[in-house]
């Protein structure tokens, strides 16, 4: 199943969901993802998540790759778009099955959470249809879910240490194709990732409990493992995470500078106060220059308030 491409010593990247504008947690994102690849004089590739397409809004792709321009943050080569990758999803899964690791599943929620025990990210399916339908389900729209394993999966993460997950015992059987015949964000991750080279990944530590569901389709698709950095995820106050769910407010692009200065303030590397005076080049210079993830917080959850000072004096 392996098929990628020549991959440099570093090839990272931003893969942003068009489902609202960039807010300041997601330019968190962008910028410690783009910090660390330049400052490994490394690649740093965009791709667009539009493969769960309900969610897509209309021109938001547009609208992010527009900012990431403004905000002096230039990519490599071109933008790759999920939405134009289902002929690689549909391969990978088709391995899976053929090797007899997948099964369809025709149960719905209710009936999985009316036998399931609660896991890391909800209810651990407990396996209905692993064996087979049941014969009252033929007709019913079916999913497809990967058959998992009791081994722990263990990595070692650059900032937030090490990791393990049991995948059976605290995820159970996941998702690869919904009901709906949409391709889940698992699958397509890891089949974008090894297509492209990825060789590091730098996000949000929200997906932290993701990555070894990851790294077990990585091993069973022959795909390397790459190296992960999940940084903190903003929050506010109230320790509500900022997301377009939560109505995050789209970052000011009128002040690019002014937001990149408290997005490397929130990461921890302290820019002095004299790069406000200056310019976006300036400002990636010394943000490369001195890039450092022993600075950033080893919290997977921080507040940002954005009435603090985001410069030493």
């Amino acid at each position: 199943m392996r098929q990628i491409q020549e991959t440099t010593k570093y090839r990272g990247r931003f893969a942003p969901t068009p489902s609202g504008m960039l807010h300041f947690g997601s330019l968190v994102t962008a910028v410690g993802s783009y910090l660390d690849a330049r400052s490994h004089q490394g690649e740093w590739l965009v791709r667009i998540e539009d493969v769960d397409h309900p969610r897509v809004k209309a021109g938001i792709s547009e609208k992010i790759l527009s900012t990431l321009e403004q905000f002096g943050m230039e990519w490599d080569g071109p933008v790759i778009y999920q939405s134009k990758c289902m002929n690689r999803y549909y391969d990978a899964l088709h391995f899976l099955e053929t090797l007899g690791l997948t099964y369809p599943c025709s149960c719905t929620r209710k009936e999985i959470a009316d036998s399931a025990l609660l896991g890391l990210e909800g209810m651990v399916y407990p396996g209905h249809c692993r064996n087979g339908l049941p014969p009252d389900h033929n007709q019913r729209p079916q999913a497809v879910r990967i058959k998992t394993k009791p081994d722990r999966i263990e990595f070692q993460d650059r900032l937030q240490g090490s990791v393990y997950q049991s995948i059976a015992n605290e995820i159970g059987d996941f998702v690869l194709r919904r009901a709906d015949g949409i391709y889940t964000y698992q699958l397509a991750v890891v089949v974008d990732d090894g297509w492209q080279g990825i060789t590091h990944i730098v996000r949000g530590a929200d997906l932290l409990a993701s990555t070894p569901r990851q790294i077990f389709l990585q091993r069973l698709l022959g795909y390397p493992t790459p190296s992960y950095l999940h940084l903190p995820v903003v929050t506010t106050a109230q320790g509500e995470k900022l997301s377009k769910q939560t109505l995050a407010h789209p970052i000011d692009t009128e002040n690019p500078l002014l937001q990149l200065m408290a997005v490397i303030d929130f990461l921890g590397q302290h820019p002095p106060s004299e790069l406000i005076e200056g310019d976006l080049n300036s400002f990636w210079q010394w943000a490369i220059n001195h890039w450092s993830v022993a600075r950033i917080a080893q919290v997977t959850y921080a507040p940002y308030n954005p009435s603090l000072n985001i410069v030493n004096e």
